[in-house]
């Protein structure tokens, strides 16, 4: 049976332990809701920054869906997301993003309060061609305080807005970002995320976002 030291420890100097810990803290997980209105390119986002094979939820548009779903200015589209889209991106050596796409049509918006919980913040894609359709976006981000930043998608067909006007048009709080991407290239999504999570860390007026949590980019 062995003895404690007379010092009262068990003669072990704890490096473990503290080794231990400082590993639980070297990586942080943080989950981001990737939202906006139908066909705004919410899969082509996530397929495109996802380091691991991206889990989609996409069926073909049916019948079912004639009336429902509005198809100006994506005529071409022929799949939509049914329950989420998911994926993972590492930012730093010290954070790492899950990324969940939520379903845009306002038949699957019951889902969006099981999607956010716990999320840490969002990305509105807009794309100015149908700009109401990140009206309900915007309003649930707003209206339960989770930080999101507003990317506007630059689809090849599109007029080019600058992103103040956009912020206008959509009334954002002056602090929410607003910025141009595009959803298939990944240095643009990254730097969308990039701006979300130093946005986070920046504010201070929520003890209960816990911001100083995330590590810097």
């Amino acid at each position: 049976m062995g003895s404690a030291r007379s010092d009262g420890t068990d003669g072990t100097d704890g490096t473990d332990g503290a080794s231990e810990a400082a590993d639980a803290q070297l990586l942080a997980a943080h989950k981001i809701l990737i939202a906006g209105g139908f066909g705004v390119g919410k899969t082509t986002l996530v397929s495109a920054i996802s380091e691991v094979r991206p889990l989609l939820t996409e069926e073909r548009l049916s019948s079912a869906g004639a009336g429902l779903d509005d198809l100006r200015g994506v005529a071409g589209k022929t799949t939509t997301t049914v329950a989420m889209d998911f994926g993972r991106i590492t930012i730093s050596e010290r954070l790492v993003l899950y990324l969940f796409g939520v379903p845009g049509q306002e038949r699957f918006w019951f889902m969006w309060d099981e999607l956010a919980y716990g999320a840490l913040g969002a990305v509105v894609l807009a794309d100015v061609r149908r700009l109401r359709d990140c009206f309900p976006s915007v309003n649930y981000f707003e209206t339960r305080s989770l930080p999101f930043v507003v990317a506007i998608n630059c689809f090849d067909d599109a007029r080019r807005y600058d992103p103040e006007e956009v912020r206008v048009a959509l009334d954002l709080d002056p602090g929410v970002p607003a910025l141009l991407c595009d959803a298939r290239q990944l240095s643009s999504v990254k730097n969308v995320l990039t701006t979300l999570v130093e946005s986070i860390s920046a504010e201070d007026q929520n003890p209960r976002r816990m911001a100083s949590a995330l590590p810097p980019v």
